[in-house]
């Protein structure tokens, strides 16, 4: 052997060395197929195709066949108390004002709490399904039947802002994607004049962590939820009354020209495709959203039934918020969040945080939420819209069957709360789950915030373990690694 080659040379022309290392590369490359395959290693797991095209929000098919085309998110912050809505509890009555056997010196997010506490309202029977719904919510109860209540919710947070973000993200920090980023990425929308994903904060203002329920994330920024509501339409969209509609339109196609070109000669840039299709989208919606928050034009009948002639100015807000996410949705907009209650400091002040008099605050809250909301689900299902619309009610977490210590009310319950489901794919006048005899912790059939959005995005033709996305060297996806369809609820 030539004694010149240098010692690293004559390694690799070590024959026996070269036919061992070939092998283990040759199984290296073997095992890293067969997890490709089964969606474990690799790229974005069947990332949408156009994702990466020149429309990144053009209509794209499901994993499998959907029960439902959209969604409509209605989120009430605050944390509405579950054993005064929706979770009747008759061990409440009988043993109101008692200590709760087992429990010495309960204390939860607050301090210590009370005895057990009833709820101020009465529960009654309601629909065919003879379901106990509370006073409180009369309008709602109405709809019992075609709800589909899961009393068996819990949280990983007893903090309203980490445990909003779990609700919207399935994290409990802030960076992820929300839940409508993650639908709109993966499926697009129907209409290319609207955004795929809306967020409608409340007339009293934004939750408590604004922007980062509707936020994109890690995924590209055209997925990013664009907030407006039917009093504060979307900010500069009007074109300025010197430029003519003539000179504005021969703009825009010799904008899109350029862009075109500009687009050819970068081939693959997914950031550039998305960053013009946002603007072009921005440019369509100065005709497309105007109409659509345009009220004027319902009937009578139609803003009685969503309550626009409601005294309490709050109420009638609420109630064109509601009509709004109607319009949208039948216009095609994929996913449409609605907030009921905004961040205040000031506990049970705009939203459903009822720790010191909570009778006082939920006779406030109430009816806000209550015509609006049931007259919104009312439209949907005479519309015909409900077969194909998943419509969701959650809160960030329940609260105690006790009262707090010294208080007349509530404090954060993490443990055991109530979310329902209406709509294409669901149930109609069922319960799944249950909370113990008083409401306090969840006890039969427990699901957690991943267990829930797994479902939600079953319902709409998405597998949760498939919709991923790889950031920081991580397959990132809504449920973690967590999740699992709640089968129980499926139609």
């Amino acid at each position: 052997m030539n004694s010149r080659i240098p010692m690293l040379g004559r390694h690799l022309l070590d024959r026996r060395q070269f036919l061992a290392h070939m092998g283990s590369g040759l199984g290296g490359i073997a095992l890293s197929a067969m997890l490709a395959d089964q969606g474990l290693i690799g790229g974005e797991v069947n990332a949408p195709a156009s994702a990466q095209a020149v429309n990144p929000l053009a209509p794209r098919p499901p994993h499998f066949p959907a029960k439902a085309k959209r969604v409509l998110h209605i989120f009430c912050t605050g944390a509405v108390s579950h054993v005064d809505t929706w979770d009747y509890k008759p061990a409440l009555i009988k043993r109101h004002g008692q200590p709760m056997p087992g429990v010495d010196k309960l204390v939860t997010f607050q301090g210590e709490n009370g005895n057990l506490t009833k709820s101020p309202w009465e529960f009654k029977p309601r629909g065919e399904t003879g379901k106990y719904v509370s006073e409180l919510i009369p309008h709602l109860a109405t709809c019992v039947d075609d709800l589909c209540f899961v009393h068996s919710l819990t949280s990983k947070s007893s903090t309203h802002g980490p445990g909003e973000i779990f609700m919207s993200t399935g994290f409990t920090l802030e960076g992820f994607p929300s839940m409508g980023a993650w639908v709109s990425y993966a499926l697009g929308t129907e209409n290319q004049d609207l955004p795929a994903y809306v967020a409608i904060p409340d007339p009293r203002g934004d939750p408590q962590q604004g922007p980062a329920n509707w936020a994109n994330g890690f995924l590209p920024a055209v997925y990013q939820g664009t907030s407006f509501n039917a009093d504060k339409p979307i900010r500069h969209l009007a074109r300025p009354d010197e430029i003519s509609p003539g000179d504005d339109r021969a703009t825009r196609d010799f904008l899109k020209l350029l862009n075109d070109q500009h687009l050819e000669r970068n081939p693959g840039d997914t950031e550039l495709s998305a960053r013009i299709a946002a603007y072009e989208l921005a440019a369509r919606m100065q005709l497309s959203a105007p109409e659509v928050g345009d009220l004027s034009k319902e009937s009578a009948a139609t803003k009685e039934l969503y309550g626009l002639d409601e005294t309490n100015p709050i109420t009638a807000g609420f109630g064109r918020n509601c009509l709004l996410a109607r319009r949208l949705l039948e216009r095609g907009v994929r996913f449409v969040t609605l907030f009921n209650g905004a961040f205040a400091m000031g506990e049970g002040a705009l939203n459903w945080d009822g720790h010191k008099q909570i009778k006082s605050d939920y006779d406030r809250h109430g009816p806000i939420l209550d015509k609006p909301a049931a007259g919104l689900l009312k439209d949907l299902k005479a519309r015909g819209m409900l077969d194909d619309t998943l419509v969701v009610w959650t809160t960030e977490f329940g609260r105690m069957p006790t009262f707090q210590k010294g208080t007349n009310g509530r404090d954060h319950n993490p443990k055991g709360f109530t979310a329902w489901l209406a709509g294409a794919g669901v149930k109609r006048g069922f319960s799944y789950g249950a909370t113990d005899e008083f409401g306090y912790q969840a006890v039969e059939n427990v699901v957690d915030v991943h267990d829930f959005h797994a479902t939600i995005l079953h319902l709409i033709g998405l597998d949760h373990t498939k919709l991923t996305y790889y950031h920081n060297g991580n397959q990132r996806r809504l449920t973690d690694v967590h999740g699992r369809v709640i089968e129980g609820v499926k139609a």
